[in-house]
């Protein structure tokens, strides 16, 4: 078993490298928060309930020698609805894509159901690349770590998945990400960049913004509305007659749920967790931005939106 720490470090290669990287992982293994530290910025939202990520947000990260582009999916799941099938579609289509893919597993949960799931599905895919990275290290003594390194080694001979590497991170301390990066590097194929210098994401504006409202509205409604929410801008526009030193963006956005029961949940008394959400997800959206933001929000019922394939596409799925 290949276990890489920050001490074993890989040769150098002059040639430049650029391609795609996605991790996979049944939902809330750190997927997001991984993306988020190896770009360096927040590009990917996070929450630690269950299937926040619904779009593939591509984090880029930029190296002199290569440049390192990371397809975030959605958690692969036995799907319950039609809007959980799309998801995973989307999962598979991305796997047949990318150059290398990195299968997450925290540390902090013995492989279960779930993670054997995904490991059968990565199976079936012979040619690409697979790096195993246990992650959420910062949670486990050494001793727990160990356990679950063997394990991950264990379950590849099982399935027949050879790791390229085994690789134990923790994107909260910042521990091994960099040296993951240097590890994911050398699979990518030879090539210039194939996004410009500075460019950390693909994602258009509005679907950031989008998803910074609903990593808001996520938060604190515990297990009443992990999926019910979704959020759809209507419209981002400069406010005509400022100042060019004094600029405001007029934001117009609509947060949908699935029954006019859960709206009193999303608004709560007196209008007070609406309007913490607009607070919370504002301050994300200017520092994401770089401008002020007047933010307009607005709480809609969309009929069970998750299995009605007329509103699943009105809503960007």
């Amino acid at each position: 078993m290949s276990v890489r720490t920050q001490s074993s470090q890989p040769s150098e290669r002059a040639a430049h490298r650029a391609g795609f990287a996605c991790f996979v992982g049944r939902p809330n293994a750190g997927k997001s928060t991984l993306t988020n530290a190896l770009v360096g910025k927040k590009v990917a939202i996070t929450s630690n309930r269950p299937q926040t990520t619904r779009h593939t947000v591509r984090g880029i990260v930029h190296r002199p020698e290569a440049q390192l582009i990371l397809v975030d999916t959605p958690g692969l799941h036995k799907p319950r609805t039609l809007l959980g099938e799309r998801l995973n579609d989307v999962v598979r289509a991305t796997w047949a894509e990318v150059d290398v893919i990195g299968f997450c597993l925290p540390a902090d949960q013995k492989i279960g159901p779930g993670d054997r799931f995904i490991a059968k599905e990565l199976a079936s895919i012979k040619k690409t690349p697979k790096v195993a990275i246990v992650t959420k290290t910062d949670l486990v003594d050494s001793k727990a770590l160990a356990e679950q390194l063997i394990a991950v080694d264990q379950l590849g001979k099982e399935l027949g998945i050879q790791w390229q590497e085994i690789v134990p991170v923790s994107a909260v301390g910042e521990k091994q990400v960099e040296l993951l990066a240097d590890l994911l590097v050398p699979l990518l194929p030879e090539g210039p960049a194939l996004y410009p210098e500075g460019d950390l994401t693909d994602e258009p504006e509005q679907v950031m913004v989008a998803e910074l409202i609903r990593e808001a509205a996520l938060e604190g409604v515990r297990d009443e509305l992990p999926h019910s929410i979704a959020v759809v801008v209507e419209e981002m526009l400069p406010r005509e007659g400022r100042p060019a030193d004094k600029p405001l963006l007029d934001i117009h956005a609509n947060v949908f749920i699935e029954r006019p029961s859960q709206k009193g949940i999303i608004i709560g008394p007196k209008g007070k967790r609406l309007k913490d959400v607009g607070i919370k997800s504002r301050k994300q959206i200017e520092a994401l931005l770089g401008t002020p933001v007047f933010l307009d929000l607005h709480v809609k019922v969309a009929k069970d939106w998750q299995r009605d394939p007329k509103q699943l596409r009105r809503l960007g799925f």
